[in-house]
């Protein structure tokens, strides 16, 4: 990988957090959830600048105690529930490049949700999209429950396919191969985000994750595997 690269990770946290309440700052086996990610990403051997994005006075205080940088407090209209991550990485992006004087070539997403993962999914991410030239690259995780050719939709009385056929009497370990984003890294080009105002663009690279690494955490229950994965990794 080209070493003149310069590659902008930023960790997304808001304040608010409706499904748990402090999610972000909330202690996973004796440390906030976003420590994790912290810790991981300053691993990274592609990241060259690293920070956290945040609304909250309270999240920015903990980051910096984890030793990573908070350069700004969002503004308030990037807070509300309603906001995606596009604006919020235009912003990181804009002000940083005018703090240091540079540009970058690439942007890195990385959400708190995801405290399993480790620095050589996030870099694997983004060698990915150097090597492939995609607009953008995201980690994957195979889908083994639940397969999209499963997944139906009522229509009146009627149970209809949600988007796949579903051929009779097949076995589900007969079923082609189907992923989704895992949530541990996404990675974009620069000039995607801010001049096309896209957050993958026209194609997508992937890398896969193991199951093991792949808990994004939204509800208790996936607060109680992460739990009981990090004890047995202990």
């Amino acid at each position: 990988m080209n070493k003149k690269l310069n590659i902008l990770g930023v960790i997304t946290a808001r304040g608010g957090s409706k499904g748990i309440p402090g999610k972000n700052i909330k202690l996973l086996n004796g440390k906030p959830l976003i420590a994790y990610t912290i810790e991981v990403t300053k691993e990274s051997k592609t990241i060259t600048h690293l920070i956290v994005s945040t609304d909250s006075i309270e999240i920015a205080e903990i980051s910096k105690r984890y030793g990573v940088d908070v350069p700004y407090i969002q503004p308030k209209e990037l807070a509300k529930d309603d906001i995606g991550h596009l604006p919020v990485m235009q912003y990181a992006i804009s002000f940083m490049e005018k703090k240091l004087n540079i540009v970058f070539d690439y942007a890195v997403i990385l959400q708190p949700t995801s405290p399993l993962r480790i620095a050589e999914d996030i870099d694997k991410t983004v060698e990915k999209n150097i090597e492939t030239g995609a607009d953008s690259a995201v980690s994957l995780v195979e889908i083994e429950e639940n397969h999209p050719i499963k997944i139906k939709k009522l229509e009146g009385d009627m149970v209809l396919p949600y988007c796949i056929p579903e051929e009779e009497g097949k076995r589900r370990q007969d079923l082609p191969v189907a992923y989704k984003r895992n949530g541990s890294a996404y990675v974009i080009k620069r000039d995607v985000i801010m001049k096309k105002n896209k957050l993958f663009g026209d194609s997508t690279a992937g890398i896969i994750v193991p199951k093991e690494r792949s808990v994004d955490i939204d509800t208790s229950f996936d607060w109680m595997k992460a739990e009981y994965l990090l004890k047995l990794k202990k």
